[in-house]
């Protein structure tokens, strides 16, 4: 099996966003903001950190603020050159990427994410790589992705970053079966999507970051349509689990569901308040909301 470093990540942004509409009508759901800059922003921070070297995004229709958003804007930038505003400046130069960080490809119809993932087999190559739910901000001291990476390298085969809920929150999401749980880190068998009440293995769910062998995309290329009538990632990794190990790391950190409204809320009052310069002014702004 392969034990080739984690260099790249495919990030699917093909979705329509309808659990945050009508916020999404016309702007890409991952170009919401979250405090002072896109959702987007914060999962590559986070994949960056983690030592991504290239960012795969399967795009669709009406995607192409993502793109935008990842280049120059010769205007701006000369506005805010000219008027000395050089820290805002120096902000947005840090988020574009290197000459060949970031490819593009368009997944053409919407048949899901395992579709998503296989549409990006082709640069992804023969190599493990990391799958990352770019609605899901995971707020950690050590980046999620990175915590899933060293996992990797101390087991290889493939990782599921997991956390833990409530037992009676469980039948809301899919949930892994452990072989035994010792730590943070155990080997997987199986994936139980949305049980039962009471019938969930475990209270570990499956979160938004993923470490794929390269073998997945020969499953997806015949995978069969599932729930939804969509062609699921999820299908794919049973059948790979037949083959190869998988492990599940429960991750150190606090998940946003930003596809959510709620959850992109909470993920705006909790970053706010951690932020350095905004924390004060955040907490004051809310204080009158709890009085």
């Amino acid at each position: 099996m392969s034990q080739k470093r984690v260099r790249k990540a495919v990030v699917p942004v093909a979705g329509l966003g309808t659990r945050v509409l009508p916020g999404t009508k016309v702007v890409p759901k991952e170009l919401l903001n979250v405090v002072d800059r896109p959702i987007l922003s914060y999962v590559v921070a986070e994949a960056r950190a983690a030592g991504i070297e290239h960012f795969i995004f399967v795009t669709g229709r009406a995607k192409g603020a993502i793109e935008d958003y990842f280049d120059h804007q010769i205007e701006l930038e000369a506005q805010l050159a000219a008027k000395n505003k050089i820290a805002i400046l120096n902000e947005l130069l840090a988020e574009l990427p290197k000459p060949g960080e970031m490819s593009f490809v368009r997944q053409m119809q919407p048949l899901g994410l395992g579709h998503a993932v296989w549409c990006a087999r082709d640069i992804v190559g023969d190599e493990p790589f990391a799958v990352i739910l770019p609605d899901m901000v995971m707020d950690a001291e050590v980046p999620a992705l990175k915590q899933a990476i060293d996992a990797h390298e101390q087991v290889g085969g493939n990782i599921i970053v997991v956390e833990a809920v409530p037992h009676d929150q469980t039948h809301q999401y899919g949930v892994v079966a452990l072989e035994s749980q010792n730590g943070r880190l155990n080997k997987m068998t199986g994936m139980v999507e949305k049980p039962s009440r009471g019938a969930a293995p475990s209270n570990l769910i499956v979160s938004g970051r993923y470490i794929l062998q390269p073998e997945i995309f020969a499953l997806l290329a015949d995978q069969e349509r599932g729930a939804g009538n969509e062609i699921q990632l999820t299908d794919s990794m049973f059948r790979l689990m037949e083959s190869q190990d998988f492990h599940a790391l429960e991750y150190d950190g606090v998940t946003y569901d930003c596809g959510d409204k709620i959850g992109l809320l909470r993920a705006n009052v909790a970053l706010a308040l951690k932020n350095p310069e905004l924390g004060t002014a955040a907490r004051e702004a809310l204080l009158p909301f709890f009085q």
